[in-house]
């Protein structure tokens, strides 16, 4: 089964894509050394470093996403004529070395609409991943951010080493797929299977070096969280205020952790939580998208769907399908088949937001059936699929990377920024004999989802990167307060998450909103209650009550 990342639903929508749990980021290491206190470069760097700070950005109409950003038109104006602007940022490629190489992070920015006096700066996103192109998804979604625009300037950017920011590059999109068709996801069948996705592993890790060798030590949350701190500074503000989704939540964890007295208004929606590694964070995530699937089941029987007389009947049907079509996938119409995988695939897509549950009603249905277009149509739309880029360009790299791809062959490379990210966050290296231990948990938390979250635990085998932490340090004493809004129906980042990051955080630091509803972070899902707590905090300052509570509407009946 395809790896779950962390992603806002917007972004799901955005990119096509389901992203997963990935813990990074992490305590002072080797990295630190040489830096201040408060995280900067030692005072001998700070010449380089400030010519870099008085950069002046080139802020000109956006063009169309590149291939690498994943494609698309150009981003229409919004309602009342604001053009959208773009331009890149230079960074060091490496912090510790701010005089040497840089890197081109691209940004993407909207103006506030008020007026100047009430404008209190800019707004900055990460819509989660890692992987996803901030550039991209901004545009798309900017009519939920539009009451924000009164005090801001919307501004979002593609982290280093996703779509135009250097964007990292493994197989081609072919090789992937072919490699991949050859994998079970979830293996099953003792040492062949196991190893073959080791070896699938190893492949794409060798590509990545290969093909990105001379920006992979540099692309993790740590950097990113350093390049937020620039951009802040360019952007002219003394504090940042940030809106954090999923795996931006991470970051914006990392940054208040680093940056704590410039922390300024920050909410952090969809929440991981700080305190796991990966495999505990991958566990999680099981006993997350099971609760997520009974919810569902529950919501189906309530529709008196023919999957099953009750919720536990429902499950056992989900986990005998995917087991039936693994050993053999079903023919569909256009040629193709729906295998195990793919109905994982197609379920845990659809669990990212209620609005999907009643396609994947269907769709299950008629795969019980014996027709499986359905639910391969929603694995295609919300699984993975692609892979970043097609290797070596035969171009020279001078060092000083403008952050572009004008190459058309390139495809989003958000799967491979991805491992990248998550690879170069986490020391830990897990081998096939350490998921054979662990896997009784993971079946416990899940027989549906539990087999490929654990295998997924082999993503960083030979990865020529060696991660920073086994998870992210963010306690930030003195900072400013953080709203954390936590879903109690979130399957990619469980509602605990919330609870344990703003312990994390520190005392008078994480202050909780819950929500008590369905999907993948909160503020996407519409809900007035949540929408009304987010703007108080970011436009007016004022934090909701301890201990506050969001309901849900309920979900329109129907199929």
């Amino acid at each position: 089964m395809p790896t779950a990342r962390l992603i806002s639903t917007a972004a799901l929508l955005s990119t096509a894509t389901l992203l997963s749990c990935s813990l990074a980021a992490c305590a002072p290491t080797e990295r630190d050394a040489g830096r201040g206190a408060d995280g900067t470069a030692a005072a001998s760097d700070r010449p380089d470093e400030n010519r870099l700070r008085q950069q002046t950005l080139d802020w000109r109409d956006c063009p169309a996403p590149s291939p690498v950003q994943g494609g698309g038109e150009a981003p229409a104006p919004l309602p009342d004529g604001t053009r959208w602007q773009c331009a890149t940022m230079r960074a060091p490629l490496d912090w510790e070395k701010p005089g040497g190489k840089t890197i081109g992070i691209a940004l993407i920015r909207a103006r506030s609409s008020g007026d100047a006096d009430d404008r209190l700066g800019s707004l900055l996103f990460n819509f989660g991943g890692p992987g996803g192109s901030g550039v991209a998804a901004l545009p798309a979604f900017a009519t939920d951010y539009e009451e924000l625009r009164t005090r801001y300037d919307l501004v979002s950017f593609d982290p280093r080493g996703v779509g135009d920011s250097r964007g990292v590059r493994c197989l081609d999109a072919e090789a992937a797929q072919e490699a991949e068709e050859k994998v079970d996801q979830a293996p099953d069948d003792g040492g062949d299977e196991s190893d073959a996705l080791v070896e699938l592993n190893e492949l794409i890790a060798a590509a990545c070096e290969k093909n990105s060798g001379d920006v992979l030590p540099y692309v993790g949350t740590t950097e990113a969280a350093r390049d937020l701190d620039l951009m802040r500074q360019i952007l002219g503000d003394e504090k940042l205020h940030y809106f954090g989704i999923s795996y931006g939540t991470q970051l914006g964890g990392v940054y208040a952790h680093l940056f704590p007295e410039r922390v300024g208004r920050a909410v952090l929606d969809g929440v991981v939580d700080p305190t796991q590694d990966m495999m505990e964070g991958a566990l999680g995530q099981a006993a997350g998208f099971q609760l997520a699937f009974e919810h569902f089941a529950r919501w189906c029987v309530e529709q008196r769907c023919t999957l099953g007389e009750d919720v536990e009947a429902i499950v056992e049907t989900a986990v005998d399908l995917e087991a039936e079509l693994d050993d053999t996938p079903l023919a569909t119409s256009d040629g193709g088949e729906l295998d195990g995988d793919e109905v994982i695939s197609a379920i845990t897509g659809s669990l990212y937001s209620q609005s999907f549950w009643p396609a994947l009603l269907v769709g299950l249905e008629a795969v019980t059936g014996g027709d499986g277009d359905v639910l391969a149509e929603l694995a295609e739309v919300l699984g993975q699929h692609g892979s970043g880029g097609d290797g070596d360009d035969g171009t020279e790299d001078d060092g000083d990377d403008d952050g572009t791809d004008d190459d058309p062959v390139h495809r989003s490379n958000e799967n491979d920024a991805f491992r990248a990210i998550t690879c170069d966050d986490s020391s830990d290296r897990y081998t096939v004999a350490d998921v054979e231990r662990r896997m009784p948990e993971f079946l416990e938390a899940s027989p549906l989802f539990g087999p490929g979250l654990a295998w997924s635990a082999l993503s960083c085998a030979g990865w020529p990167v060696p991660g920073e932490a086994r998870h992210p340090e963010v306690s930030a004493p003195g900072a400013a307060p953080i709203l954390l809004v936590g879903n109690t129906g979130d399957p990619a980042t469980p509602y605990e998450g919330a609870a344990r990051m703003a312990e994390a955080l520190g005392e008078d630091v994480g202050f909780e909103l819950t929500y008590r509803g369905e999907g993948h972070g909160a503020f996407d899902s519409g809900n007035p209650c949540v929408r009304d707590a987010v703007h108080t905090y970011l436009l007016d300052g004022r934090l909701p009550k301890r201990g506050a509570v969001c309901e849900p509407a309920p979900l329109r009946e129907g199929k």
